[in-house]
């Protein structure tokens, strides 16, 4: 089975890292030198359609899109997003080969502000910041393409290289216990290994969902989280009033139910990780 990591960064690495023993993965991205020898690297990017086109016709089974705009902007995510969905959807459409499955990673903030109640895959998606609408509209865009699709949607993600909130702590930087500010996370090994489980599904003949929630079992406020970690670095927090995002918990259940086991399955264990990462 050929498997086409578009976008193919942080997470699609770790993803395609995987999976290479088993199935033949290729990576498409701007600079493919980067890539690590198990992946076949690709020159391109998913905006150009004639090189969309020129790539799904070499024959590739499942599509997995791993895609990161460049800036925390309203055109950045509109250009990494919805139109990658849209060049994605004409390509098809253009190409003598269509693949069988699109795994497209988008994010929990499509589902707006839930003043702190549980979201799952049935939840309503009610997006306030431009990042949460145009993920959605994507989302949209995909749903409708002319083969089977599941959109993964990651809370947020830490890992190497992803250390903010570590950073945070260090400086000590606290958040009061009320109101109470909900985080909801994932580990970057988790991200991939979610990927990967579901293309091992998909390769195995075993159903999949059209949507998942991807976090980790252990929603935590804010406070917590950086009272735990003030202890495990040994600073203290002076605590700060912020302006408020958006506030939920996300029910990874679905995930559970199709057989996912997680590496770090609570915040304890993947910062536990990243910490020993860091001070060896």
């Amino acid at each position: 089975m050929k498997i086409l990591f578009a976008g193919c960064g942080d997470i699609g690495c770790r993803a395609a890292s995987r999976l290479a023993p088993e199935f033949a993965c290729s990576g498409l991205k701007r600079n493919p030198q980067t890539l690590p020898d198990s992946i076949q690297p690709l020159a391109g990017n998913m905006g150009d359609r004639a090189r969309m086109v020129e790539v799904l016709s070499q024959g590739f089974d499942i599509v997995v899109a791993t895609l990161t705009p460049d800036s925390f902007t309203e055109e950045a995510y509109r250009r990494a997003y919805v139109d990658s969905a849209k060049t994605l959807a004409a390509a098809m459409e253009q190409s003598s080969s269509v693949p069988q499955l699109v795994i497209w990673v988008s994010s929990t903030s499509v589902y707006g502000n839930n003043q702190g109640d549980w979201v799952d895959e049935q939840s309503a998606t009610e997006p306030q910041s431009f990042s949460g609408k145009l993920l959605l509209e994507a989302e949209q865009l995909i749903t409708a393409l002319p083969c089977a699709t599941t959109i993964v949607r990651f809370s947020g993600i830490y890992g190497p290289g992803r250390s903010r909130m570590l950073d945070q702590v260090r400086a000590g930087k606290g958040r009061p216990a009320e109101p109470q500010q909900w985080s909801n996370r994932i580990h970057s090994e988790d991200c991939a290994g979610v990927l990967a489980h579901l293309v091992r599904r998909f390769s195995a003949c075993q159903s999949l969902q059209p949507l998942y929630l991807a976090s980790d079992s252990e929603p935590v406020t804010q406070h917590q989280l950086r009272q735990w970690l003030a202890a495990q670095l040994k600073v203290e927090l002076q605590e700060e009033q912020v302006e408020q995002g958006a506030i939920r918990r996300c029910s990874n259940q679905r995930l559970l139910e199709s057989g996912y086991q997680f590496i770090y399955p609570g915040y304890r264990e993947g910062y536990q990780a990243l910490i020993q990462a860091l001070t060896d």
